[in-house]
């Protein structure tokens, strides 16, 4: 069992910062208090941070896996007052100051909230079956697994009927994710499969991206919308837009517009929703299954539990739905939430969270790219670079950088890629047991 408070350099107690979650949000907010006299325990089930914005490029074969997580312990290897377990956490007691885990029980100061977000079916039992989601690097790796898999069975398949689902596949959800996974399917499309796979064409290949609003990218600018479909119609995908999936029995995907699409690959980033643990009461659990906080990211009807990133939600006048799910929103608010922490501790007065939105970009393949930077608009070349270069400059580590500088360098020239292995196999059976079992 850990103990409240630990003894410092010059014998006094400092309080305990507990932090569940080693996104962006997470570390942010441990870095942030680097210099504070508190002792840092961050709490995660696994070792490693997720750079999940590059999570689809593992996922169709692009970069390796290990590229895009880090040993949390490596970024805090010079932090004194830090400190990582890797745990489940099983329920939070707020009565208590503590939180019960596959661990033990660990007592808290002050306890962040920082899971982050999971994949969200709406309640649809059948599609969560079937469809094959990507928030992390295990189900990426399933997902690559199962692209490759379905492209060795259509090679060899007689069934005319199966070899047509198995090269057809389908993306739910036109957000960034959606839009990026697509124009990498087509890419792979035009690129890779009449190269490496002799006997397919791109003639047998079709991607489909479907999207529940009137246009891609919603959070962006029209423009940078419009440009998104053009690059991707460009590439031969074809688009439904103000389309809803209704069913999906790993065979046959319909959808409310009166299209039926046989298809074994539907790959779901239609939705997110924040990872709750148990014991936050449902009254300040709000819509897309966020905490209500207050404008310093404390959880509603609490004074030491705080919450961040995408599980949180600072409900005001001007963020009624919350700010966005994104890695900015996560970064500023563990980054605001450290002062807010020290200004506590000291007494002094906090300040509320301001969100400076620096932009949003998304990529549709070799050469094309959108972004939206305040009053600039880029399309095209340059907001492909801009977005390799934003990208590599977040990632965790210098090694990965250096890894994936020069995986993107060696993909450009060659115009294929050596990750493209089944290194397990993979079915929907062994993904439901694993996730049942956590």
């Amino acid at each position: 069992m850990f103990t409240v408070t630990s003894e410092d350099k010059n014998g006094g107690s400092r309080p305990r910062v507990v932090i569940i979650g080693g996104g962006f949000g997470g570390l942010a907010l441990a870095q942030k208090l680097k210099k504070a006299q508190v002792d840092i325990l961050l709490l995660d089930k696994h070792n490693y941070h997720t750079f999940q914005p590059l999570l689809y490029q593992v996922a169709i074969g692009s970069i390796a896996a290990d590229s895009v997580g880090f040993p949390i312990r490596r970024i805090f290897t010079k932090q004194e007052n830090f400190s990582f377990n890797m745990a489940e956490v099983q329920k939070i007691n707020p009565e208590s100051n503590t939180i019960s885990t596959d661990i033990g029980t660990i007592h808290y100061d002050y306890l962040v909230i920082a899971t982050g977000s999971n994949t969200n079916f709406f309640g649809n039992q059948q599609i969560e079956h079937f469809a094959m989601p990507m928030k992390n690097i295990p189900e990426a790796l399933n997902l690559r697994s199962l692209i490759l898999q379905n492209l060795e069975t259509a090679l060899v398949t007689t069934d005319m009927r199966e070899k047509f689902a198995l090269m057809t596949f389908v993306v739910v959800g036109g957000g960034p994710t959606g839009v990026e996974l697509s124009g990498a399917l087509a890419e792979m499309r035009h690129l890779i499969l009449g190269k490496d796979y002799h006997g397919l064409s791109k003639y047998d290949m079709r991607v489909y991206l479907v999207e529940g609003k009137d246009r891609l990218l919603a959070g962006m600018t029209e423009p940078a919308s419009a440009a998104a479909k053009k690059f991707l119609t460009d590439g031969d995908v074809i688009i439904y837009n103000s389309a809803h999936v209704q069913s999906y029995d790993g065979f046959y995907l319909t959808i409310d517009n009166g299209k039926t699409i046989k298809t074994r690959n539907v790959l779901w980033a239609a939705g997110v929703k924040g990872e709750v643990p148990d014991g936050i009461p449902a009254d300040v659990v709000v819509r897309g299954s966020r905490i209500q906080t207050d404008e310093i990211n404390r959880v509603k009807g609490y004074q030491n539990i705080f919450a961040i990133g995408d599980v949180a939600a600072i409900i005001t006048d001007a963020t009624p739905n919350g700010h966005p799910g994104v890695a900015p929103a996560a970064i500023q608010q563990g980054q605001w939430l450290g002062k807010n922490l020290m200004h506590l501790i000291k007494g002094e007065p906090t300040e509320p969270f301001i969100y400076k939105d620096k932009g949003t970009l998304a990529t549709i393949g070799r050469n094309k790219a959108v972004a939206d930077l305040g009053k600039l608009h880029f399309q095209g070349l340059f907001a492909w670079l801009l977005w390799g270069g934003v990208h590599l400059m977040s990632l965790a580590g210098f090694s990965n950088k250096g890894i994936i500088f020069i995986s993107w360098v060696i993909n450009y020239f060659n115009k294929n890629s050596d990750n493209r292995l089944v290194v397990r196999s993979f079915n929907t059976e062994t993904r439901l047991a694993n996730q049942s079992s956590k």
